[in-house]
């Protein structure tokens, strides 16, 4: 059991601190041989720095309002619907109003830097003191989530999911009872739907959270609706409900439920009442984990299942919405590293390993190929979804993400219900930090 209470008063430090921090580095520093290896840095178009194009997108989204087009008719750049909420459109002005380079390296160093603070978070709440052999851990985790999949697309594309998932940790992960905890996960909600599920989890929970994610949520569109008037009625009657708008269902990139039904049945319109039945199963997988670990006090497990329930149940889910399984690899290092049974270490680390193997950006080389609305001489696939040549693997390969979800689901409801009670990680000593007297003050 993990005491989300431990964020205040830490409980944890790494073990043997700056040489677990070296070891990190290095362990950097051969993620960037192997990205290197893996899709080159310096390729012209696959780079991980040159490409950008979702950002370009809600760029000129907003600069289509700015010009008096309509948000949600006709395609933007040429190549793609605008799909997200007119409010966001209105967030994204500043983006706009500067060149696409400018624009470009900013959003790339900030979510470098989200990330890092993600992963901060994800530690101080499991009960770690945020020290510097700590950030400098931090920081080459930054480094090491390259090869993830969900975080190099989410760079290589301008995507804003780990903007999303900055909002929700840090304002989920506070304490019960914090003021207006669930307001800004309701403005994420009013960005991007999908993070309306955290208002289910809440209410499951019995939490006052709920009504904050909802009134975040309301005022975040009537915004939308002040600023663009004739956009979000359109948007709200209606074309947020259209799926297809983001793509057909059966694309590799989408991995969600209907996204392996419709891969592996290769019809772009999956059995509804199948498609239904599994996204009910799954809602009740992943808010019934959720509301476990939560009673177990682990609200960073239940936060990022939760986070996960989203992109297995959305009609469309790309690799990167999957940035959700970055925190979920921090807690498996937690209990590699503070386990108090050599056992339990070994088999977190199995997890990580796992999770870092279904997620991992795994490259396929392409020559002449037409895609993103435009031909490429050659081309970088990422993410285990493109490997599809073994047709007896299809079931598994299709939908990666998904079936990491449901191991994840599946084994926290396990633990949770046969080990109620059992504490899995080193219970160690509080320090209590004494205020020295400046020097010339009485102790008095």
């Amino acid at each position: 059991m993990i005491d989300s209470r431990s964020a205040i008063n830490p409980r944890f430090r790494l073990p043997r601190p700056w040489l677990t921090a070296g070891v990190f580095v290095v362990l950097a520093v051969v993620s960037l041989i192997v990205h290197q290896w893996a899709v080159p840095f310096n390729d012209v178009d696959w780079g991980m720095f040159n490409n950008g194009v979702d950002l370009d997108v809600y760029r000129h989204g907003s600069l289509s309002v700015v010009d008096g087009h309509r948000l949600y008719e006709g395609y933007v750049l040429g190549i793609q619907y605008y799909t997200y909420t007119p409010t966001s459109a209105v967030i994204f002005l500043p983006f706009a109003a500067v060149p696409f380079v400018v624009a470009h390296w900013t959003w790339t160093v900030c979510i470098f830097i989200a990330l890092y603070f993600c992963i901060t978070l994800c530690f101080r709440n499991l009960g770690y003191a945020i020290d510097w052999p700590l950030r400098i851990v931090a920081m080459s985790l930054v480094v090491m989530s390259l090869l993830l999949e969900p975080v190099r697309t989410t760079i290589w594309f301008g995507q804003i999911n780990v903007f999303l998932m900055l909002m929700i940790l840090w304002d989920l992960t506070r304490p019960e009872g914090s003021r207006l905890r669930g307001f800004t996960t309701g403005i994420a909600a009013g960005i991007k739907l999908t993070p309306l599920i955290f208002a289910v989890y809440l209410l499951a929970v019995r939490s006052r959270a709920a009504k904050w994610v909802v009134i975040g949520f309301v005022a975040t569109g009537a915004i939308g609706f002040l600023c663009l008037p004739r956009d979000s009625w359109k948007y709200w009657s209606g074309t947020f409900l259209d799926s297809q708008r983001v793509g057909p269902s059966n694309m590799a990139g989408n991995q969600s439920i209907r996204g392996l039904l419709a891969n592996v049945g290769n019809t772009t319109d999956p059995n509804v009442i199948l498609w239904a039945a599994l996204v009910l199963a799954a809602l009740a997988l992943g808010v019934g984990a959720a509301m476990l670990s939560h009673r177990r006090g682990n609200e960073l497990l239940a936060v990022t299942l939760m986070g996960m329930t989203a992109t297995t149940v959305s009609p469309m889910s790309w690799g990167h919405h999957w940035v959700w399984v970055v925190p979920l690899i921090i807690i498996c290092l937690h209990y590699v590293l503070q386990a108090r049974k050599p056992a339990v270490s070994v088999a977190a680390l199995v997890a990580a390993l796992a999770v870092g193997a279904g997620t991992f950006l795994w490259p396929r080389y392409v020559v002449n190929i037409a895609t993103l609305g435009r031909h490429w001489d050659h081309a970088y696939l990422t993410g285990l979804f493109v490997h599809n040549s073994v047709t007896w693997l299809h079931w598994l390969v299709y939908g990666s993400y998904v079936w990491v979800f449901l191991i994840t689901a599946v084994v926290t409801v396990v633990i949770a219900l046969r080990y109620p009670d059992k504490v899995a990680v080193r219970q160690q000593p509080e320090r209590v930090a004494v205020r020295q007297p400046a020097e010339g003050v009485s102790k008095q």
